[in-house]
């Protein structure tokens, strides 16, 4: 990715000014109708802090988050936590259509969804881990948008804003929906990701780099697969049942009894190969994967 000075956007009110749009009726919410307004970001790289939610259709042009870029399709939906970095490169052209929520922390203050938004790994995703939705999710997510903007627009009162952070957490949770869904739903992107992931796990573990530098982190696994760490995870515990750590600890422990049953290595001998620091730290993983030490393994098979 081409390196460009970051514009940090630290109010709501200062992002409406650079994109040319009138004056929020809020200052720590917003809710765009893209399709009133053209928002060509003239490749700016930005960093909010705020939180944006974004639901766009028919956006000709790219997205890019870290070292992924996406080309826009329709009904798609992300969502951007204060400080990540991103970039549009759009084309003045093109018909874009969609809503855009812009939401600064400070507006949930002292409401659970302060703490609670945490929860939502989908803020921590790729651009290229967007949400596709289906027409009908489509049309289901867009009708609470537009309570929220009627909200919005209408003359704040006590209620005003216990009503909004209700509906946006009706919004997230609906999305945290859709996220299961899709990762059920694109099965053959999906299994394609494992399939990279048993080949990378292979040749890590068959290199020198298992003995040099140990067992693989999830960070290193994700940036190599170039997903996020949270979206793998969730990923992997769908179609296997495990967490990403838990996937390639179980790898580890089956070439562990490869080398237990096949070579007359000495159980420190194998620790250090499979990377371990320590023999006890490897007979540790071994017996809690397994219910034995490496040497009553091996015993078993003689």
């Amino acid at each position: 990715m081409e390196q460009r000075e970051i514009k940090n956007v630290k109010t709501i009110s200062e992002y409406h000014q650079i994109m040319g749009l009138p004056s929020p009726d809020h200052p720590l919410i917003s809710v765009i109708d893209i399709g009133k307004h053209s928002l060509d970001g003239d490749s700016t790289v930005f960093s909010f802090s705020f939180y944006a939610i974004a639901i766009k259709r028919d956006f000709s042009g790219k997205m890019r988050y870290g070292q992924q870029e996406y080309d826009f399709d329709n009904g798609m939906m992300t969502f951007i936590s204060p400080k990540q970095v991103f970039s549009f490169e759009s084309n003045k052209k093109s018909c874009t259509s969609g809503w855009l929520i812009l939401i600064h922390p400070d507006f949930m203050w002292n409401s659970t969804l302060a703490t609670a938004i945490d929860q939502y790994e989908f803020f921590d995703y790729s651009t290229n881990e967007a949400l596709f939705l289906s027409e009908k999710e489509e049309n289901l997510i867009i009708n609470i948008i537009q309570i929220i903007q009627q909200e919005y627009h209408t003359n704040l009162d006590g209620y005003s804003q216990e009503i909004i952070i209700a509906q946006i957490e009706l919004l997230l949770k609906y999305a945290q929906r859709f996220y299961q869904r899709q990762f059920l739903t694109r099965s053959k992107a999906n299994h394609e990701v494992l399939t990279q992931l048993e080949s990378l796990l292979s040749e890590y573990f068959n290199g020198p780099n298992l003995t040099d530098k140990g067992m693989p982190s999830v960070q290193f696994v994700a940036d190599a697969l170039h997903l996020s760490p949270n979206y793998l995870s969730r990923l992997l515990q769908t179609l296997t049942g495990q967490s990403t750590k838990q996937f390639i600890q179980d790898k580890l422990i089956h070439l562990a009894k490869e080398k237990l049953t096949t070579t007359n290595l000495t159980i420190s001998q194998i620790a250090y190969e499979l990377g371990f620091d320590y023999p006890q730290s490897f007979t540790k993983l071994f017996r809690a994967k397994t219910n034995q030490s490496p040497l009553e393994f091996r015993k078993s098979f003689n």
